[in-house]
């Protein structure tokens, strides 16, 4: 699904158009469907590559592959990385990021005769007060604030970005990210990477954006706990529109699923609640956030005149996105095809009003590639030679980096 809104107003600003990506959270699988759009809508553009882009956001699971992007590591080296390909640049095993979190469940038992102790007093000094939930609300204290250990998370981009040509440090980026996060004890939403929040390691601002509340414990930076940014913005496509970015795209992951419009009988009569609670939540979830996203796309329009939207979402038919267990690694190359192959499809179906959207930017579908039907996402990472030694890595890094200087220079 996607939805197009092209500017109503030409651009006050004068010079190269600046270009921008917003990721949004959607968990582990979530992420997968976004990178299988991503390779998808990457290839697919002439004129404009994802990671040369000039500003780049990234919410909870999407801030993962926006921090690599914002790195310059192209969307097939993900594809090979996330896929587990023999030829990927690092070794990905999914189960280091389901990790019990051994510490959290140490400290909180360390905890545990302690609060034990209090609720018991408090309830031999007023046995006809207390009630047995004001008990169980002391004991909670003893719960884990967290099933999972995200440390992986930090650990993980830090050898990533320790690569010669790329970096962990916002301020040394060609490019601009903002990561967001949300500060648990004020529920402000906080953008590392903007001024003052900048000089946070990128890995670990990204662990702090996807520090889902009770999947992972919260991430401590300077004293203060994050939590997953997802809590209050799920797109915040408003930080890279802020920064002047006259052509947004955007990836969401969640919709929620509209049974009456699939085309298979039995699937479309059978109602959700019949999946019980983990599908009823899903729904829930789901509706939300794109509730969310619709409503911050109108205002995108209305606020910003001058900049082209465009974003990329699952059909609401969609069986394989919406039915996939969200913590099953197994089935993430079978997902990732899917998200590769719907997204060629959508932007097939509408080309002609895309590459009217695309033009004044400099860019334009590539119709040979959309329309190879044979095409499957292994062929696109094949078909993606950018792969080299680090030293043969930095070297085009900085060629790219002249190239942009240049075109920047021309406009100018």
């Amino acid at each position: 699904m996607l939805t197009a809104h092209p500017a109503t107003q030409a651009s006050k600003r004068a010079g190269r158009p600046k270009i921008g990506l917003a990721i949004a959270g959607g968990g582990p699988l979530g992420a997968i469907y976004e990178l299988g759009a991503l390779r998808a809508l990457d290839e697919s553009l002439k004129g404009i590559r994802l990671d040369r882009l000039d500003v780049y956001v990234g919410v909870s699971a999407g801030a993962f592959l926006a921090a690599s992007l914002a790195n310059r590591i192209s969307t097939a080296e993900m594809c090979r990385i996330f896929m587990s390909t023999p030829d990927a640049e690092f070794a990905f095993r999914p189960e280091r990021f389901l990790r019990p979190a051994y510490r959290e469940y140490m400290t909180r038992a360390r905890k545990m005769p302690r609060i034990l102790l209090r609720s018991l007093t408090q309830y031999i000094k007023n046995p006809f007060q207390s009630t047995l939930s004001e008990s169980l609300g002391t004991l909670s204290q003893a719960v884990p604030t967290g099933l999972f250990n995200n440390e992986t998370i930090d650990t993980f981009l830090r050898a990533a970005f320790a690569v010669a040509g790329r970096s962990n440090d916002f301020r040394e980026l060609n490019t601009q990210l903002y990561v967001l996060s949300v500060d648990l004890d004020n529920g402000a939403a906080v953008r590392f990477g903007e001024p003052g929040n900048d000089h946070v390691p990128i890995s670990l601002a990204v662990q702090a954006s996807a520090a889902l509340p009770g999947l992972y414990p919260p991430v401590v930076i300077n004293d203060r706990y994050y939590v997953d940014g997802a809590l209050r913005r799920t797109l915040h496509g408003s930080a890279a529109l802020n920064d002047g970015v006259d052509l947004l795209f955007g990836i969401n992951p969640l919709v929620p699923y509209d049974s009456e419009q699939v085309s298979d009988t039995e699937a479309s009569t059978q109602n959700l609640v019949h999946g019980g609670l983990p599908v009823i939540l899903s729904q829930t979830f789901r509706a939300l956030i794109q509730s969310r996203i619709k409503v911050g796309f109108e205002k995108y329009r209305k606020q910003y005149p001058g900049a082209s939207l465009l974003l990329v979402e699952p059909d609401r038919d969609d069986q394989e996105i919406f039915f996939t267990n969200i913590f099953s690694y197994s089935s993430r190359s079978r997902l990732c095809e899917h998200a590769y192959q719907t997204t060629r499809a959508q932007l097939r179906e509408r080309a002609d009003e895309l590459d009217s959207l695309l033009a004044p930017y400099g860019g334009e579908l590539d119709r040979q590639v959309l329309q190879d039907e044979t095409r499957t996402l292994k062929h696109s990472m094949d078909a993606d030679k950018r792969r080299y030694s680090p030293v043969a890595s930095q070297l085009s890094g900085v060629l790219d980096d002249l190239d942009d200087w240049l075109d920047k220079r021309s406009a100018g």
